[in-house]
């Protein structure tokens, strides 16, 4: 069993270095018949591999492994995002049973909050079973981790079960391809060896437009990113 810590190491204004034998797939967003986001659908697996440069300037025609071309296009992925840890950042919204956390900068455009009435508002209905369902499976669902439900009672957080891992992100109904999803606790290290916190779930710029940099904004949707590989 292979016991190497699993890290995406960010090489300056170049890729993301994976190493750990890090499991890499497709997941793709699948939405109801009113085109909300409700469910994952896993895609392509790719074979295993102990290390792999995946692009993060969005111009590789190798997508999704890096073949260079960040130095062609002269790439600027300079990290500007808050080194702050999660809840230094988070915005509190307290309901009766269960409470939410949010950080806004780190949203990944995924929509999973939107069904039901919006997990914003559904906070304040915890103490109703579907309500407090609905709440829990929507905040998991978030991949970017912008989101996190709170049980009141214990003061813990309620966070879906990763394996340490990383999914490329498909958006058929925006018709665009999502960021680099890490996930079960991959630790991520900026150019200049910042240790960003360990966190179940985070999205990572791969198209090269977010303005959050390392972490994905949501821009791939306005510039309607693909990844055709």
């Amino acid at each position: 069993m292979n016991q190497k810590k699993p890290i995406v190491q960010i090489s300056k204004n170049g890729p993301y270095i994976v190493s750990g034998d890090l499991p890499l797939s497709k997941e793709i967003i699948g939405t109801n018949e009113d085109g909300e986001s409700v469910k994952w659908t896993q895609g392509q697996k790719y074979p295993s591999q102990e290390q792999y440069a995946l692009c993060r300037c969005g111009h590789s025609a190798n997508k999704p492994f890096c073949d260079g071309s960040h130095m062609k296009v002269e790439f600027d992925g300079t990290e500007t995002a808050s080194r702050q840890p999660y809840l230094d950042q988070a915005e509190v919204i307290r309901g009766p049973v269960m409470s939410l956390t949010d950080v806004e900068s780190l949203c990944a455009f995924a929509r999973f909050c939107d069904p039901h009435g919006q997990v914003w508002n559904l906070v304040s209905e915890t103490d109703n079973l579907p309500a407090s369902k609905s709440f829990v499976s929507q905040t998991c669902d978030c991949p970017s981790g912008r989101l996190v439900a709170w049980d009141n009672e214990t003061g813990k957080p309620i966070e879906p079960k990763h394996e340490p891992s990383i999914a490329l992100i498909e958006d058929p109904a925006k018709e665009c391809s999502g960021p680099v999803w890490l996930r079960g606790g991959v630790q991520l290290i900026g150019a200049d060896g910042f240790e960003y916190e360990v966190r179940n779930r985070m999205t990572l710029c791969r198209c090269g437009a977010s303005r959050n940099k390392p972490f994905c904004d949501g821009s791939h949707a306005s510039i309607g990113f693909r990844d055709e590989n």
